[in-house]
C-alpha cells in the first residue's frame, strides 16, 4: 500500500541529479553543432532529452525497486519508501518516454528522436534489465546510455552523427567505469547485499583499483582527441591537460592505497572529483568553441 505521492516524489523518479549531467552534455552537443538551431526549437529539444532521461530513471526505479529497498543509499527512493507504487512508476516512465521521443521528432528530426528512443531502450532494457544483475562489466557496456546525450543534441541540429559528437560520446563512455567503480568501492557492502555484481564484489578491490586507473588513463587520453583531431583550441587543451592530470593523480593514489579506511576515503575523493571533471571538460569545450566562433566574426 503506497502513501499519497507528492510532486517531489514524481520528480525524484526522474533522477534529477543524473539529469543535470545529461542535460548539460546534450546542450554542449547542440550548441557546438554546425548550422545552428532556432533557440525555441533548441530549448524544446533539450527539454525532450531531459524528459527522456528522466523517463529512463523512472523505469529504472520501477524495475530495480526490489534492490533499491536493500541498499542504504536508495532505500528512501519513492517506490521502496512506499510513496509511489511500481505500477504508477511504470506508467509515468512509459508515458514520458513516448512523449519525449515523439515531440523531439516533430520539433527537430527523426534521427535525433530515434537516437533518444535507442538511448532509453539501452538504459532500461540492456543495462537495467540485463547487464546490471548479470555481469561486473555492467557499467562499462551500460555506460553507453549516459554517453548518448551529446550525440542526440548534435543530431537535433544537423540530423546526423559526426566525428565530433562521437568523440564527446567516447569521453563520457570511458569516464563512466572509473566514476561508478569508485562509488562501488566505498559502497560495496550495499551492492553485495543487493546481489548486484559490481566490480569490487566480483574481482576484488585490487583488480578494481587497477581497472579504475587504466580507464582513467583512457579517459584522459580521449579528452585530448578534440585537440589532436583539430576541433578544439588552446583553452580546451589547457583545461583537458590539467583536469586529466588531476584525475590520474587521484586514481594513482587510490591504486597505491592499501589500508581499508584510507582506500574508501580515496575512492570517495575520486568519485567526487569525477563528477566535477566531466562538467569542467565539457564546459571548456563549449567555451573554446564559442570563443572560436566569436573570434571569426571579429
Amino acid at each position: 500500500m503506497t502513501g499519497e505521492a507528492r510532486v517531489e516524489d514524481y520528480l525524484a523518479l526522474l533522477k534529477p541529479s543524473v539529469m543535470q549531467l545529461v542535460v548539460f552534455t546534450a546542450i554542449v552537443g547542440l550548441v557546438v553543432a554546425p548550422g545552428g538551431i532556432n533557440p525555441i526549437i533548441g530549448v524544446i529539444a533539450i527539454a525532450c532529452i531531459a524528459i527522456g532521461a528522466g523517463a529512463s530513471g523512472a523505469l529504472n526505479m520501477w524495475y530495480d525497486s526490489d534492490i533499491d529497498a536493500i541498499m542504504s543509499r536508495t532505500q528512501n527512493r519513492p517506490i521502496p519508501a512506499g510513496r509511489i507504487s511500481r505500477e504508477e512508476a511504470l506508467i509515468f516512465g512509459s508515458v514520458l518516454s513516448v512523449f519525449s521521443v515523439l515531440l523531439l521528432g516533430l520539433a527537430t528530426n527523426w534521427v535525433a528522436a530515434g537516437l533518444l528512443a535507442f538511448t532509453i531502450f539501452f538504459y532500461v532494457v540492456v543495462y537495467t534489465m540485463w547487464l546490471k544483475r548479470s555481469t561486473p562489466q555492467n557499467i562499462v557496456i551500460g555506460g553507453a546510455a549516459g554517453a548518448f546525450p551529446p550525440i542526440v543534441g548534435w543530431a537535433a541540429v544537423t540530423g546526423s552523427v559526426s566525428m565530433e559528437s562521437v568523440v564527446l560520446f567516447l569521453i563520457i563512455f570511458l569516464w563512466t567505469p572509473p566514476h561508478f567503480w569508485a562509488l562501488a568501492l566505498y559502497k560495496q557492502s550495499d551492492y553485495g547485499a543487493a546481489g548486484v555484481p559490481m566490480m569490487p564484489n566480483v574481482v576484488g578491490e585490487a583488480s578494481t583499483k587497477m581497472q579504475i586507473f587504466v580507464y582513467t588513463v583512457l579517459v584522459a587520453a580521449s579528452a585530448m582527441l578534440p585537440t589532436w583531431l583539430g576541433f578544439a583550441g588552446g583553452v580546451y587543451t589547457a583545461v583537458a591537460v590539467v583536469t586529466g592530470a588531476s584525475f590520474l593523480i587521484l586514481a594513482w593514489r587510490l591504486l597505491r592505497t592499501k589500508e581499508d579506511v584510507a582506500m574508501r576515503k580515496a575512492a570517495r575523493v575520486l568519485f567526487n572529483y569525477s563528477l566535477s571533471y566531466l562538467f569542467i571538460v565539457f564546459f571548456a569545450f563549449l567555451t573554446d568553441n564559442l570563443l572560436t566562433r566569436f573570434g571569426s566574426f571579429m
